[in-house]
């Protein structure tokens, strides 16, 4: 398998050097030159399979002879270590895939772990270190953190807004050491998110050995359609049409999706769920994309004004709209809205849900009320613990939320940042001193 740049179709690289360089030289995101469509018979029979053995074969079509089998079988093993159940509720019947039992209670923990594997298996067929920058809107800095934490030949940096994520994600990603360096900015995550592109495409800095852990990078991208099939294996009756609900934000997961459904998944329509961020939206419907900084909301890691990860989707379909408009709905939500529907869940299911599945719910239930849908299987992505979130939710809820031990061990630790604006001459001095 080949990939190309977003940018230049022409020029080819092996899996390897789209993963280590994170983005390309020339700004594009890679993307595959195909994408195989599995044989019919492995998706009729799914249940048969574990997900480590689902994960291989799909990641085996991206990755080709770039990683031995018996490597890649070994890294997935270690990377995907945890379930990503498929939870029934009550009212409406909806199901939620938890994606969230992983390290860092977050959907991050797939394509984090897996990444780091991958890259540090690279490194140590080279004599290079490799320096990793990635931006974070909440879960992808700690998932990042702790997918490489102490992972030989690679150095992380984390760039994530002051202010901008909640207590509990900040602890998460600002008190681990070794390797790790948390990055505090005065901004935005779209600063965050700018400054990382810079730092990327820097001839300044080309000797400093630059990556990307953002879902910019392939590695990230292809751990997450996992989970896709996963979902399938799980649902009970396969007959009817399947709509997901994926809360958006840098489109990283939707996109994954898109690439399981090219790859033969039957999935029916795709609901982009969005909280005040409605720039996606506002794309799907009037066929234009104008980007804009992103407005802090309660489901900050949604809270992304230019989503990378947009040209990808554009690739999928030759920029073609009406053909996008025909697998993807989307819809933005206020924080509002999005209290209400964790505390009607909650009322209604006894199920706690964090503020980016409710908004999920919500971006489901608008879609299948508006189009009068019937027998069909409703899927919401719940892509973090409530717990991350615990003040907002416990306030919609009216009751405690249980914190996990892992979590709460890590709030009694010292937070460790640099502080630095959002101009990116700072940050480039930072990196040239280090």
């Amino acid at each position: 398998m080949k990939f190309y740049s977003t940018n230049n179709h022409s020029e080819l690289f092996s899996f390897e050097t789209a993963v280590m360089n994170g983005l390309a030289e020339d700004g594009g995101l890679y993307m595959p030159t195909e994408i195989s469509t599995l044989e019919k018979d492995f998706i009729r029979d799914i249940e048969k399979y574990s997900f480590a053995e689902i994960a291989f074969h799909i990641a085996e079509k991206f990755i080709g002879n770039d990683i031995e089998p018996k490597i890649l079988r070994s890294i997935i093993n270690d990377a995907i270590n945890f379930p990503a159940p498929l939870v029934p509720l009550r009212s409406p019947e909806y199901s939620v895939l938890e994606l969230f039992h992983g390290t860092t209670l977050a959907f991050k923990d797939f394509g984090a772990r897996f990444m780091a594997r991958t890259m540090g298996h690279f490194v140590a067929g080279s004599n290079k270190e490799l320096n990793i920058l990635v931006a974070t809107s909440g879960d992808t800095g700690s998932a990042v953190a702790y997918g490489f934490y102490d992972t030989p030949g690679i150095n992380v940096s984390i760039l994530y807004p002051k202010g901008k994520v909640s207590g509990i994600q900040e602890k998460q990603l600002t008190t681990l050491d070794k390797n790790i360096t948390a990055i505090e900015i005065d901004g935005t995550f779209d600063d965050c998110q700018r400054l990382v592109k810079a730092a990327m495409t820097d001839i300044d800095l080309k000797e400093k050995n630059l990556s990307s852990a953002n879902s910019i990078n392939i590695a990230r991208l292809i751990p997450q359609i996992f989970y896709y099939f996963e979902m399938y294996r799980q649902i009970p009756d396969k007959k009817k049409n399947n709509y997901i609900s994926v809360p958006s934000g840098n489109l990283g997961n939707l996109t994954a999706g898109l690439i399981a459904k090219r790859m033969g998944l039957p999935i029916t329509k795709f609901i982009s769920s969005l909280n005040s961020n409605s720039v996606f939206a506002e794309y799907i419907s009037s066929g234009e994309f104008i980007p804009r900084a992103s407005i802090q909301t309660i489901s900050n890691a949604m809270d992304v004004g230019n989503p990378s990860n947009l040209v990808r989707i554009a690739e999928l379909y030759d920029n073609d709209i009406n053909a996008i408009r025909s697998d993807i709905y989307s819809e933005s939500f206020s924080d509002a809205k999005t209290k209400e529907a964790i505390a009607e869940i909650y009322k209604n299911n006894n199920y706690v849900i964090d503020p980016h599945g409710a908004v999920g719910y919500l971006g489901l239930r608008s879609f299948i009320e508006a189009n009068e849908i019937k027998n069909y299987t409703g899927i919401i992505l719940e892509t973090a613990h409530p717990a991350k979130f615990k003040d907002v939710v416990e306030e919609a809820i009216g009751e405690e939320v249980t914190i996990p031990k892992r979590l709460a061990e890590c709030l009694l630790k010292e937070k460790k940042a640099i502080s630095l604006s959002s101009n990116y001459p700072d940050l480039k001095e930072h990196l040239l001193s280090k």
